[in-house]
């Protein structure tokens, strides 16, 4: 309720999700390789085009600098590319354009090196929708090329734990061949306003 509001006064950003992992996610990670095994939280933001980062940068040490960032967690690292394809269940009624932007209880993260195909993860029961995005070089002042990889979000409306023991026999029949490798394949729930406590660690 506090930075996050402020940086909707950039025109270019669309979208921003805020997921958390409990215990009992963690648990059920298909893929949990370093360093990705240290996440808990992750932080999406959905820009038009990368040319908005350098004033979202801006925005974001001017509210650091004003206090509106109290409580700040370590960084893992970042992860930056361009959405490759979008696609969603019949069962959503709603179309795969709009998928973030859908109430969700939840998202399913997969992050890998190569890339393939993910639409077919919405035939399994609680995945309403699956956006997939081709890894880039990360402009500055973020460091990292993910050029050759994939991060897909599965939009979830159902369990995220539950869906994510679905999902485990999907992913992993992906990376049976060699061509992918998975990094990270793990469910995390949507934070809830007004509810800081639920889903915490």
């Amino acid at each position: 309720l506090d930075h996050r509001p402020e940086q909707y006064r950039l025109p270019g950003l669309r979208h921003s999700i805020r997921l958390v992992s409990t215990p009992a996610c963690r648990a059920v990670r298909a893929a949990n390789e370093a360093p990705y095994d240290q996440v808990d939280h992750v932080m999406n933001y959905m820009f038009t085009n990368d040319g908005e980062i350098p004033g979202f940068n801006a925005l974001g040490l001017a509210l650091h600098e004003g206090g509106r960032m109290p409580l700040r967690l370590p960084s893992i690292g970042f992860v930056t590319g361009t959405v490759a394809a979008k696609v969603a269940a019949p069962s959503a009624v709603a179309g795969a354009e709009v998928m973030p932007w859908r109430p969700s209880i939840g998202v399913y993260l997969i992050i890998e090196e190569g890339q393939a195909d993910a639409s077919n993860l919405i035939d399994v029961p609680g995945v309403a929708g699956v956006w997939s995005i081709d890894g880039q070089p990360a402009p500055e002042p973020y460091a990292g090329d993910f050029t050759g990889s994939r991060i897909t979000y599965c939009f979830l409306d159902k369990d995220p734990v539950e869906t994510a023991k679905a999902l485990a026999e999907h992913v992993r029949k992906r990376w049976e061949s060699g061509a992918v490798r998975g990094l990270l394949a793990a469910p995390f729930f949507v934070v809830v306003p007004f509810d800081w406590d639920r889903y915490l660690p």
